[in-house]
C-alpha cells in the first residue's frame, strides 16, 4: 500500500519519495547553502570535446587544482575570506562561503588530459577536454556486394 500526499506544487508523491527528498535536502543543507553545491557546474559534450564551466567568483586561479584520473575530473580550491581593509564590527549577514572545496565528476567519455585547456575569465573557469580518438563517434560505411 502506498501513501500519497501532495507536494507544494500540488502533485501527488509517495510518502517514501517525500521522505527521501526530506533526507536529501536536510543532509545537503547541513553541507551548505540550501542544497546548492559549490562550485556550480555546467558540462556539455560536442563531437570533439567535453566542455566544463565552473562558476568560481572570488576564487583566484592560483588557488585552484584541477586533475583528471581515469575518467574522473576533480576541481579543488579554496575561497579565502578577504579581511584586509575591513573595519572591525559585528557581522550582520553572511551567505558567501569560505574555505576549501572539492567536486568530482565522472566524465561521459575518455579524454586526452594532456591536451586539455583551462581558461578563467570573470569568475568562470572553462575547461575544454578533447575526447580521446577511441571515444569519438565514427561512421562506418556499408559496402554492398
Amino acid at each position: 500500500m502506498s501513501i500519497l500526499r501532495r507536494d507544494p506544487l500540488g502533485e501527488f508523491v509517495s510518502l517514501r519519495d517525500a521522505m527521501n527528498r526530506l533526507m536529501e535536502e536536510s543532509v545537503v543543507h547541513s553541507m551548505g547553502e540550501m542544497g546548492v553545491r559549490f562550485p556550480a557546474i555546467d558540462m556539455t559534450e560536442t563531437d570533439d570535446n567535453v566542455i566544463v564551466k565552473a562558476e568560481l567568483a572570488g576564487v583566484k586561479p592560483e588557488d585552484l587544482d584541477i586533475t583528471v584520473e581515469a575518467n574522473t575530473l576533480t576541481i579543488r580550491g579554496e575561497m579565502k575570506e578577504e579581511r584586509e581593509g575591513q573595519e572591525e564590527g559585528k557581522r550582520i549577514y553572511q551567505e558567501r562561503r569560505y574555505g576549501a572545496f572539492s567536486r568530482s565528476f565522472t566524465l561521459p567519455t575518455a579524454i586526452e588530459a594532456e591536451e586539455a585547456n583551462a581558461d578563467y575569465e570573470d569568475g568562470i573557469l572553462t575547461l575544454t577536454l578533447p575526447k580521446a580518438e577511441t571515444a569519438k563517434r565514427k561512421s562506418i560505411e556499408i559496402k554492398s556486394k
